[in-house]
């Protein structure tokens, strides 16, 4: 499985985004997929996953009521709608699948990653 995050840019606070992760080279309907960030100088965190049928969703608390997190599974696609943005919300986004149809992932059980796609935001 590959896959490539895009929607990443310079936002100012308070404005929006929206992330998409493409998946490629196999069908992912059947995993849990998610996004983490990792920001200058920090660890990579979690930030949001869904299930296999986007029947379930998680947030880390610092983006619930901000962030929201979807999938189309026709397309092969997830997506994170990201609003209301905040400076600390600046990191490089990455994407990520688990082979499982459960919505827990942390980054010690993601199976795939894809290169991250850098979000700004300034104040």
């Amino acid at each position: 499985v590959q896959l490539q995050a895009s929607g990443g840019g310079l936002v100012q606070a308070g404005g929006y985004l929206r992330l998409s992760c493409a998946a490629s080279g196999r069908t992912v309907k059947n995993y849990a997929m998610g996004w983490f960030r990792q920001a200058p100088g920090k660890e990579r965190e979690f930030v949001a996953s869904i299930s296999w049928n986007g029947g379930g969703t998680s947030y880390a608390d610092s983006v619930k009521e901000r962030f929201t997190i979807s999938r189309d599974n026709a397309k092969n696609t997830m997506y994170l709608q990201m609003n209301s943005l905040r400076p600390e919300d600046t990191a490089v986004y990455y994407c990520a699948a688990r082979m499982t149809r459960l919505v827990v992932m942390t980054d010690r059980n993601v199976d795939y990653w894809g290169p991250g796609t850098k979000v700004t935001v300034s104040s």
